[in-house]
């Protein structure tokens, strides 16, 4: 693996669309982000003058005991207040997750979420966070270093002249192609049609992934490795249904 890489274009970071921050955080989620924020926060490098970007030292951010790295490493995008990532952190603790998620508040929330699950007694080391927008810490990790990579439910932005606010894009789908190793699954979660045929048509239209499903039922289900999110009860209480898409990174040449 490349311990630097040109930066994508030598464009300046992309420009973050949504807020960073929504109402007043209350007094714990406050103590929360000052305590134990700085103990998972991933921090991104800064591009060099000449456009590198230093990769992560992801052995060094995930140690084991006897290994130089943790088994697998995954990653969600936009995760939201946390749910799926603090479960799938919880089911696979011999996983290294990072959770990248600009908003404060959904932050907040995911620290509250692991402080009281620690508060149990059930240990929870295999998380960390980063707050800056998804492509920029994309550009900073290594080649083939991830084992899964979960987008779900990222705004549509449904209205015509915000399409290129979209997650994904071309680009977006060319990093997450280098930085899955061979085999491993990028998932896709969505309640809007026109989201889930625009993933669609931007993910199989390379040549690294292939569209993971036989039948209907294999897009229409939520995976049974995961539980079922708040937004997702919302998204069904309002008689809204959701698309689940499974992409697996084919082997490179």
């Amino acid at each position: 693996m490349r311990s630097s890489r040109p930066s994508p274009d030598l464009e300046p970071r992309r420009t973050l669309y949504g807020r960073r921050k929504g109402r007043p955080l209350r007094s714990r989620q406050r103590e929360l982000i000052a305590a134990l924020l700085p103990k998972l926060e991933l921090a991104l490098p800064e591009p060099g003058q000449n456009g590198a970007i230093d990769c992560l030292e992801l052995g060094k951010i995930f140690p084991r005991p006897g290994t130089e790295h943790t088994t697998e490493i995954g990653l969600e995008i936009g995760f939201g207040s946390g749910e799926h990532l603090l479960a799938q952190a919880l089911r696979r603790p011999d996983v290294g997750f990072i959770g990248c998620e600009p908003y404060e508040n959904g932050v907040a929330k995911l620290l509250a979420s692991i402080d009281s699950v620690r508060a149990t007694g059930t240990p929870v080391e295999n998380i960390r966070i980063c707050r800056e927008d998804g492509q920029a810490l994309l550009a900073a990790l290594p080649d083939q270093c991830l084992r899964r990579v979960f987008l779900l439910f990222p705004d549509p932005w449904p209205k015509m002249r915000h399409h290129k606010r979209r997650f994904i894009t071309p680009d977006t789908v060319g990093e997450m192609a280098r930085v899955l190793s061979d085999g491993a699954e990028l998932r896709v979660a969505t309640d809007h049609p026109g989201y889930c045929r625009w993933a669609l048509s931007h993910v199989t239209g390379t040549p690294a992934f292939l569209w993971q499903a036989d039948g209907p039922n294999d897009w229409r289900q939520r995976p049974s490795d995961r539980p079922e999110t708040r937004y997702e009860a919302k998204a069904r209480a309002a008689g809204r249904a959701c698309y689940y898409l499974s992409f697996r990174r084919l082997p490179r040449s």
